[in-house]
């Protein structure tokens, strides 16, 4: 499982292992990791030997790290660079040993001044970021701004240190100008903003340098992302003895006279999923058959339907009575309920907040919104905050779909999971009615909230990975895939 941690708990945990190691370990072990990543993409673009590194470097350890790395490669046969973005404010240690290795070290106001340092800017191999880091907070300043545009503009490969200069580390948000990397190499944990949107989108590929913070941070993480391994101990497998009721039948309330298709893809995610049976109740019944004839079928309403261990609701319920009953009747069952959709218009939140049995709720951006009465740009820019709000308002589990998906329970000191698996292509017409009716199946197997939307969310993620192929897909082809992604996952 990948784990993350909050810049103070990451900060205390480096305190405690320095405190107990000669002074200029931790940085020199940084340093050392860093060096071997931004070797290997020299490497990839041609040589180590001749080469041209820059390094954009503030004035705290994040510059030194960057500052200790140059040396090593400047010991290599690389041209190194240092660029400090604030005047004559560079870690000292770091600055003197990249001097004594052969390189350069420069205030960013004195570059322009010489035809040699200009000259640099259009002839580089590869930018080292490391203006910032974890301590950073808002953007970037107009003069370190201006000095990332100039090196950044040739498209050379940047690396960033620790984190990319100007994003929120603690919470994905990008609140002006921040760096874009191709990769980022960070050190003794993740951070959140490598994991969350807008921040992670511009990290790049990931590299976690072990630097020994292992034994000194706290055994729960603030956001943690399920692997493989992770999914394949939680997938319902029948045993010898199951049959369709021990696997677990879900209930579907969804669709309408305007969106039967609504019903087919949740109980198309639902069969998909691995439900024993899937009990259907709305007027989209002769379309779910045609398309699936093991569903067993209801005119309604849900709570006459039969008996079911998870409810689903919402996906193109639509407006008027009927669909307002539906929700409030599936909301009364003693068993867990997901809404989804038309649902989360319709439900009644005193009545999500009273239930006994768990809630899931899987908005996107803009049903979030609404569910909390904020702009969707605020939401979209501040994900990991709406997801807590909304799973602690509504005492819910909430599924946060999106670029990043995020899923939070409504234990604050539970870690939050972020699916590692997305793809833009599930940006298209029903894909969220698939999920629904995945992870309503994952809940009526009996796995807890938590893990169905963790579990749903990556086998959604990577079925449409399987069904795309680098091509436009449409909802039905990802339900199709799910079982692609179950091999795949227990492969």
């Amino acid at each position: 499982m990948r784990t993350a941690y909050s810049v103070s708990t990451v900060r205390a945990a480096e305190q405690a292992l320095i405190a107990r190691l000669p002074e200029g370990t931790l940085m020199q072990r940084a340093a050392a990791g860093l060096a071997a990543v931004c070797t290997d993409l020299l490497r990839r673009g041609g040589r180590v030997y001749g080469s041209r590194v820059v390094l954009l470097v503030g004035s705290g350890d994040n510059g030194g790290d960057a500052l200790y790395a140059g040396a090593r490669l400047a010991r290599r046969g690389a041209g190194v660079l240092a660029v400090r973005v604030s005047p004559g404010r560079a870690h000292e240690g770091g600055s003197q040993a990249l001097r004594a290795a052969g390189g350069r070290v420069v205030d960013g106001l004195d570059v322009p001044a010489t035809s040699r340092h200009r000259d640099w800017a259009g002839r580089v191999d590869l930018v080292v970021d490391a203006v910032t880091g974890i301590g950073g907070r808002g953007g970037l300043r107009p003069g370190a701004a201006a000095l990332v545009a100039r090196y950044t503009a040739h498209d050379a490969p940047v690396v960033a240190v620790d984190l990319p200069s100007g994003v929120e580390a603690d919470t994905g948000e990008v609140l002006g100008d921040a760096v874009r990397a191709d990769a980022t190499v960070t050190f003794g944990a993740y951070k959140p903003g490598l994991l969350i949107d807008p921040a992670a989108e511009r990290a790049g590929a990931l590299h976690l340098v072990d630097i020994g913070l292992g034994a000194e941070l706290p055994a729960v993480p603030e956001l943690e992302a399920l692997q493989y391994a992770d999914v394949a101990a939680l997938l319902p497998v029948p045993g010898a003895e199951s049959d369709k009721y021990r696997r677990g039948v879900v209930g579907i309330a969804a669709g309408s006279a305007r969106y039967p298709g609504a019903a087919v893809l949740a109980v198309s995610g639902a069969l998909r999923g691995g439900a024993g049976a899937v009990r259907y109740v709305g007027p989209g019944a002769d379309a779910v058959i045609a398309r699936h004839p093991e569903t067993l079928v209801h005119a309604g309403p849900p709570s006459k339907a039969g008996r079911v261990q998870a409810w689903v609701v919402g996906p193109g319920l639509g407006d008027g009575t009927d669909a307002e009953e539906a929700v409030s009747d599936v909301l009364a069952a003693d068993v867990p309920v997901l809404v989804d959709a038309d649902g989360l218009r319709l439900l009644d939140a005193d009545a999500v907040r009273a239930r006994t049995a768990p809630t899931v709720l899987t908005p996107h951006a803009g049903e979030a919104a609404a569910l909390l009465g904020v702009p969707r740009e605020e939401v979209e820019a501040g994900r990991l905050a709406a997801v807590r709000e909304l799973a602690s308002r509504f005492r819910a589990t909430v599924l946060l779909k999106g670029s990043t998906t995020l899923i939070a329970t409504e234990d604050p000191g539970a870690p939050v999971r972020v699916n590692p698996t997305g793809t833009s292509w599930l940006a298209t017409a029903g894909s969220g009615d698939v999920l629904s009716g995945l992870t309503g199946s994952l809940l009526a197997a009996g796995l807890a909230p938590h893990d169905a939307a963790s579990v749903g969310a990556h086998l959604h993620g990577l079925a449409a990975r399987h069904a795309s192929d680098g091509s436009p897909v449409a909802a039905q082809d990802v339900a199709e895939a799910i079982r692609s992604a179950w091999r795949d996952v227990r492969a």
